[in-house]
């Protein structure tokens, strides 16, 4: 994937992407990974005409996103789509007896890609739910999370996506700082882990 001077990227998903957004302000990009993403390619490129949007929200699934394709992606038409979803597909059977199937989970991500495909010509990077076994019961979770995780993967191949392996690229970071230095709650990234989470899709990008 290549980025060009007069792009609109979309970012989108659940709240690591959000990441403290500014719901009222339609280009506020948060404080995490997109912002970070977004300081890079602007200094960069150096182009007024790159047009950069945030479109995560907490606690969204991958139906939610579904739900709100219109109005929060296809309306936007970007010409880049960048999509991180799954992990509160997981999350929600463990605290609220609400689980995802895979299937299900599979079917909504389909839809949306399939809409992304069909009505814009958008190159589309695809980042892997991860987890680091933060506190101890998060071990259980990956019962649930690595089927969800092999989805997403089998998707990238099948719509020609661009991947960016965070599962694996968070574990190699847990054996050089605790897991916790890089996501207290092994869901939300620190600073650390957002950083982490950028300079990937800048390397996907080509831009490190």
């Amino acid at each position: 994937m290549l980025i060009n001077a007069n792009d609109r990227i979309l970012f989108t998903g659940d709240s690591i992407t959000d990441c403290g957004r500014v719901r009222e302000d339609a280009r506020h990009l948060g404080f995490g990974y997109p912002a970070f993403i977004a300081a890079r390619l602007q200094a960069y490129l150096a182009s007024p005409e790159l047009q950069i949007f945030n479109r995560g929200i907490s606690g969204n699934r991958a139906s939610d996103l579904l739900g709100r394709l219109e109005p929060d992606l296809l309306a936007l038409k970007p010409t880049v789509v960048s999509i991180l979803i799954g992990i509160n597909d997981v999350w929600r059977r463990y605290d609220s007896n609400s689980p995802t199937s895979a299937k299900a989970f599979e079917e909504s991500y389909r839809t949306i890609l399939t809409n992304i495909r069909e009505k814009l010509d958008a190159r589309v990077v695809l980042l892997e739910p991860f987890l680091l076994h933060v506190p101890k019961d998060r071990y259980a979770w990956r019962e649930d999370l690595n089927p969800k995780i092999d989805v997403v993967r089998e998707l990238a191949l099948e719509f020609g996506a661009d991947l960016v392996p965070l599962d694996g690229l968070f574990a190699k970071a847990a054996t050089q700082a605790a897991p916790a230095y890089w996501a207290a709650d092994g869901v939300h990234p620190s600073a650390a882990g957002n950083a982490l989470i950028a300079e990937a899709w800048l390397e996907n990008a080509g831009l490190v």
